[in-house]
């Protein structure tokens, strides 16, 4: 089901939550020109709605000593339910690996891992990951650099205009 259109007060709201989540009521309603109790009340339909799904804290990895980080391709030996219930299972135990995607092609699942240190991540790949319940085989790829980090999402696509631009992209098609 497609979400519902969101005027531009939401989206102001969204995108000045995406740049700030730790931003006060008062001053998002400013920023968003409308009043606190209004503000507020948006802001708590938008949660209900699941357009914010929650709030944290962008922690460096760097600040905190993981300056290792690795993508890590997973190919299970097959994928039946039990086999994958018991690596989904392993997997959200460890601590390192901060996320992990189902993925088409020819990988079953990607992997987000951190670590301190390339020893570190050296005796995880070797004593935990490549032991993981139905693991065929595991390649890993660093990050030598981020370039620009996570972007807020664009959100114009929700906008009132949304139903034009649809209009017009199925024009282009035909």
């Amino acid at each position: 089901m497609a979400p519902r259109p969101l005027d531009p007060v939401d989206l102001k709201i969204l995108t000045a939550l995406q740049a700030d989540s730790g931003i006060s009521n008062v001053e998002l309603a400013a920023k968003v020109g409308i009043s606190p109790s209004p503000c507020l009340r948006r802001v708590k339909m938008l949660e209900r709605e699941g357009f914010i799904s929650g709030y944290r804290a962008v922690i460096s990895r760097q600040a905190v000593g993981l300056g290792v980080r690795a993508f890590v391709e997973v190919k299970l030996e097959r994928q039946s339910e039990e086999m994958t219930d018991k690596f989904l299972t392993r997997v959200q135990q460890l601590p390192e690996v901060v996320a992990c995607y189902l993925v088409t092609g020819g990988l079953d699942y990607v992997l987000d891992v951190v670590a301190t240190s390339l020893e570190t991540y050296s005796e995880l790949t070797i004593t935990r990951l490549i032991r993981l319940p139905g693991v065929k085989e595991i390649r890993s790829s660093f990050v030598l650099k981020e370039v620009g980090g996570q972007k807020p999402l664009p959100l114009e696509h929700l906008g009132p205009a949304r139903k034009a631009v649809k209009r017009r992209a199925l024009a282009h098609q035909r």
